[in-house]
């Protein structure tokens, strides 16, 4: 497939007229032209000549390198026409009121320049017998000009221009926004070959390239430092300001930029298998995802526009025939019928709000994979969290430890568990290194299944691991009950025990996130009306973390199937959404209405999810919450808007009042309206943080 770009697509209507053309071309059956990003993709074996005449038909063009600098230029040129054209419209104004002099060559003049690519459309869909708003604009014109309202057939003129020039500033607009989003990726990079710097494109760049990384240059595509240290940059890849500090063996994502060192990365994924590359291309396709509202509006327009012209016949027809009605009246009034059918500001009610708020999630390090999703996210009511790596760290850490021998308690774990890789000895490790101890060293080292490890330290006997492995000792009434008080706050115990006592204790847990207190309140209050917390962990650990995060519920000891029948079972009373890695809670996440991962830009996360926070923490997950409601607040408001000015407008035919400025102008209103008003999604307003309530947790059991 050849991706093109193109310029002076009108609306989403006439896109999809030509998209259709197009694919009754040999070759043509998959071509795509996507109106909301401004693309047409096309197999390569199309003729190219015939798919740029039937762009031509409809003023659409694709845009050639050489030319590329027009694109930016066409809103001006329809400007400076409007411009000219509202000059004469005024100029004949003056003629009617001041002289006797025609002013209609003045009308017609200013009709032709703000309307005749209209006109053209609109003959040329009458003879096809296909009706949408350049028929109906084309109607209502010959139809003024008919009877003789060359002025107010010259302003519906005026006005329909300009409503189609602001309508396609909005569209560029939200494009543009996304656009910007895409130019992070780098174009070209420093490749060393035999020892010398080449410049090669980023596309001509393999796996186990070694690359150079200057100062305030963009990395090129993910790849691991095998030379120098520096901070970088990730905020295009993961959303966050604040630089990360980079050295040997670290990785980098492609597209993030180097600070201030210089450099050396080795290549590990070609920049098309790239985390950046794979971002861009999801936003980028996310944008022509159709929402169930969007699918909706595209078929109630169907509908909509003859059923507009069969009242605006009514209008026409009935009063004259049957009530004495005046023809060239009711002739005027649904001419002015006509006008209202223009669908433009309900079609555009929905896509440029769903382009905003893909965009301003992108900038944030939050990747939605369609409109379809952030709707979707608008509506959860249910936030299912799996705790481990999510509302935790993912990584053990010493919370509380008991000691009965303060000389050895320390020194003996320190000289044992630096032989172990386990978990849980890296953290007692990290404890340890807080205080001050004798070091030793520990020989005949012997890991026993399942209990911990036994050594020789200074020629004496030490076990070091959990209550199995101290089976052998009497265990004094005041250890018991500090052993039954850590199990019972869901901690795991590391007991360091000789051949005769117990010399003390650790407590270990799964450390929690520091953010995770204030996301989850933060949830709340944006509307999310149940967080549940969903864990293998046995109950008390469950317990422990619920009541430290503030979840409203939580299900403990679940294996992975139990967790997909917990959310299934949630999504049987409102829409859930499961937040989890990406790898280990794949079957939930797909059991969801909605999926998020966690996935600092892991492959897995990315193809796992229909939401991935590309960040390691759930820091920015409100803010996407709060963003998705307010798409659909948005849309909402904007379809009352659309169908709301119209409403009044034909109610206006009623007592007779209805004009055609009045027409055009409830349609561009609307326009204008829903288009500012999708717009503001764009800003990023800083929020007040509200005063959060502590909730009680409510426990429960799978």
């Amino acid at each position: 497939m050849e991706e093109y770009r193109l310029k002076g697509l009108s609306c989403p209507n006439c896109a999809a007229g030509m998209e259709q053309q197009i694919q009754k071309l040999e070759y043509g059956e998959s071509a795509q032209i996507q109106y909301n990003s401004g693309k047409l993709k096309v197999d390569k074996r199309v003729n190219l000549t015939q798919v740029e005449k039937i762009l031509d038909s409809d003023h659409a063009s694709i845009v050639k390198d050489e030319d590329a600098h027009e694109h930016s230029h066409n809103h001006s040129n329809i400007k400076m026409l409007l411009g000219i054209s509202t000059t004469i419209f005024l100029v004949a104004l003056l003629l009617d009121a001041a002289t006797t002099i025609t002013a209609v060559p003045f009308y017609l003049a200013a009709i032709i320049l703000s309307g005749y690519q209209t006109f053209v459309k609109g003959l040329r869909n009458l003879t096809k017998l296909t009706f949408n708003i350049e028929t109906l604009m084309t109607i209502a014109l010959i139809g003024a000009v008919s009877i003789g309202e060359w002025k107010e057939g010259t302003l519906v003129a005026i006005l329909f221009g300009l409503n189609e020039y602001l309508e396609g500033l909005g569209m560029e607009k939200a494009r543009r926004s996304m656009e910007s989003l895409l130019q992070i990726a780098p174009k070209e990079a420093l490749l060393i070959r035999d020892g010398k710097e080449v410049i090669v494109s980023i596309n001509d760049l393999q796996v186990d390239d070694l690359v150079l990384i200057k100062s305030g240059a963009k990395i090129p595509s993910d790849g691991i430092v095998t030379e120098g240290y520096s901070s970088v940059n990730e905020a295009a890849i993961t959303g966050e300001a604040m630089p990360v500090e980079k050295s040997v063996g670290e990785s980098v994502f492609g597209g993030s930029i180097n600070n201030e060192g210089i450099l050396r990365v080795k290549i590990t994924k070609s920049y098309e298998d790239s985390s950046l590359a794979k971002i861009l291309h999801l936003v980028e396709e996310a944008q022509e995802t159709k929402t169930p509202t969007e699918l909706f509006i595209n078929r109630f327009s169907r509908y909509y526009t003859p059923i507009i012209m069969i009242i605006s016949a009514l209008v026409m027809l009935v009063p004259p025939l049957f009530f004495q009605g005046i023809w060239t009246d009711w002739f005027y009034q649904g001419l002015a019928v006509l006008i209202v059918g223009c669908p433009c500001a309900l079609i555009l009610s929905s896509p440029i709000a769903n382009i905003s708020g893909i965009t301003r999630n992108a900038r944030n390090g939050i990747l939605v994979k369609g409109s379809v999703y952030l709707e979707q996210l608008g509506k959860i009511d249910t936030l299912a969290f799996d705790k481990t790596g999510t509302l935790t760290k993912g990584f053990p850490y010493v919370e509380t430890y008991k000691s009965y021998h303060e000389e050895k308690f320390l020194a003996v774990a320190a000289a044992v568990e630096k032989h172990s890789s386990h978990p849980l000895a890296k953290a007692i490790m990290k404890k340890v290194a807080d205080f001050p101890y004798r070091e030793l060293e520990a020989t005949n080292v012997e890991t026993v299944s399942g209990q911990g490890i036994v050594a020789d330290v200074v020629g004496k006997r030490y076990w070091v691991g959990n209550e199995k492995s101290v089976q052998h000792v009497p265990i004094p009434q005041d250890v018991q009950v500090s052993i039954d008080q850590m199990k019972r706050e869901g901690l795991t115990l590391v007991l360091v025990a000789d051949e005769r006592t117990i010399l003390g204790m650790f407590g270990i847990a799964d450390e929690i996130r520091e953010e995770s207190q204030t996301v989850i309140h933060a949830l709340h209050h944006a509307g999310i009306k149940n967080t549940v917390m969903l864990t293998g962990d046995h109950e008390k650990t469950a317990e422990k973390v619920a009541n430290r995060v503030g979840v409203r519920s939580y299900f403990g000891g679940l294996l992975p199937e139990d967790k997909v029948a917990k959310v299934k079972e949630l999504t049987s009373n409102g829409k859930v959404a499961m937040i989890g890695d990406g790898i280990n809670d794949a079957p939930a996440l797909a059991s969801a209405d909605l999926g998020i991962a966690m996935g600092k830009g892991t492959d897995s996360a990315i193809e796992t999810a229909d939401i991935v926070l590309m960040q390691d923490h759930l820091g920015k997950l409100p803010e996407a919450v709060s963003i998705a409601k307010r798409v659909n607040r948005t849309i909402r408001v904007n379809i009352a808007l659309a169908l709301g000015l119209k409403l009044i407008a034909l109610l206006l035919t009623i007592p007779g009042l209805l004009t055609l400025w009045i027409a055009i102008l409830s349609d561009m209103g609307a326009t204008i309206l829903v288009t500012l008003i999708s717009l503001t999604i764009l800003w990023e307003r800083k929020e007040k943080a509200k005063p959060t309530i502590k909730k009680e947790i409510e426990p429960q059991h799978s």
